[in-house]
């Protein structure tokens, strides 16, 4: 059923007696009831009775089908516009002759067929007033320590930036953009088309309120040239394999006034030979030999600074894992610590007097080694 003149006139939730929010089931037990009432069976005659089962029967027919009901909101909800979908009612607006078939999506595509044609004119619909310049991504590679540490270095990236000859101005050395005369600086006209009036880019500035009248040899007029820079970048302290830092600003230049884009670089961290990372926490491998393990030792250890003494207690087993707090990663007001995992070191080769000490400490000892493994029930 397609949409009519009736459905504007016609309110069929008050027919029916119910709510425009009422649910199928209400609908359904609305109808039946009055249909019973007013049915020309049970009042055969009264012709105001028929009159009114017509109406409850035509109410019914669009409330009572999900996809009629939300054609017939939507139309009740355009109120006076609703007078575009035909029915030939007198007093309503029937632009070039719409038929009974004209649906509620076909106001859309009207209404955006109008708002667009200036942008038709120009092409594709293509902006031409200011556009912002892309987004860039760049990769840096740091040093461990550097990227630990901090430091401010540079990034090498090609891409659009204001031209040098004309400095973005886009208009020849000497010479400066004008006043376009046809929009008079204001980037836009005004096409009326009767009951509607639109406002579009100028074609002859292309939106943007000024006019080259010689444009810059280097960059035709654009404003904007392609060629490599060095972008400064500041690398926080702690900055890890992986992230990504956005340079506000940083990227291709705009093209007709417009700002530039962002550069994301991202960071790419080299190995140490010594240390390692832990989010904040620096790790360090220390070797110990067995006596120093057995008795307890203290060894001195690197740092990103100067060294430090660690005390490696009596009885510490390989693997142990000893901080150091503040040696970490220098973050700003949260540095992290230095993890030192002790490692046992077992010699291959014994000098004689060595091993007479070892058999000498196995002897006094004799069942320790069944003791620690009595867990193993074997």
């Amino acid at each position: 059923m397609a949409p009519r003149q009736d459905w504007l006139e016609k309110d069929f939730y008050k027919v029916l007696g119910v709510s425009d929010t009422a649910t199928d089931k209400e609908i359904t037990r609305a109808y039946r009831k009055l249909a019973k009432e007013n049915h020309p069976d049970a009042k055969p005659g009264d012709a105001a009775a028929e009159a009114r089962f017509k109406d409850i029967s035509a109410a019914h027919d669009v409330l009572g089908d999900a996809d009629k009901r939300k054609e017939y909101d939507e139309i009740r909800r355009l109120g006076p516009v609703g007078g575009m979908f035909g029915g030939g009612g007198s007093g309503g607006f029937n632009p070039g002759g719409f038929n009974g078939n004209f649906r509620v999506d076909d106001l859309g595509d009207l209404l955006g067929n109008l708002f667009n044609r200036g942008a038709r004119g120009r092409g594709g619909g293509a902006s031409a007033g200011p556009q912002r310049g892309a987004d860039l991504a760049a990769e840096l590679h740091l040093s461990f320590i550097d990227a630990a540490q901090g430091i401010t270095t540079q990034v090498h990236v090609n891409s659009d930036v204001a031209c040098s000859v004309c400095n973005g101005s886009g208009a020849a050395p000497g010479t400066s953009p004008v006043i376009c005369p046809t929009c008079s600086g204001r980037g836009v006209v005004s096409d009326n088309q009767g009951m509607f009036s639109f406002s579009q880019a100028c074609a002859d500035c292309g939106g943007h309120g000024m006019r080259i009248e010689t444009p810059c040899s280097d960059c035709r007029g654009s404003g904007v040239e392609h060629r490599p820079r060095q972008v400064k970048v500041k690398i926080p302290a702690g900055v890890t394999e992986g992230q990504r830092i956005r340079l506000k600003t940083r990227g291709a230049a705009g093209r007709n006034g417009g700002p530039a884009g962002d550069l994301y670089v991202t960071v790419r961290v080299g190995s140490h030979p010594l240390f390692g990372r832990a989010d904040r926490n620096l790790t360090l491998t220390v070797p110990v030999t067995y006596s120093e393990a057995v008795l307890g030792t203290t060894v001195k250890v690197p740092t990103l600074a100067e060294p430090v003494t660690v005390r490696i207690p009596p009885g510490t087993a390989s693997g142990a894992v000893l901080r150091v707090r503040g040696r970490g990663v220098p973050v700003e007001k949260n540095p992290g610590d230095l993890l030192v995992t002790v490692q046992v070191s077992v010699p291959h080769d014994l000098s004689v007097e060595a091993t007479a000490a070892v058999e000498q400490l196995a002897a006094a000892e004799p069942d320790a080694g069944a003791d620690l493994r009595a867990h193993l029930g074997v």
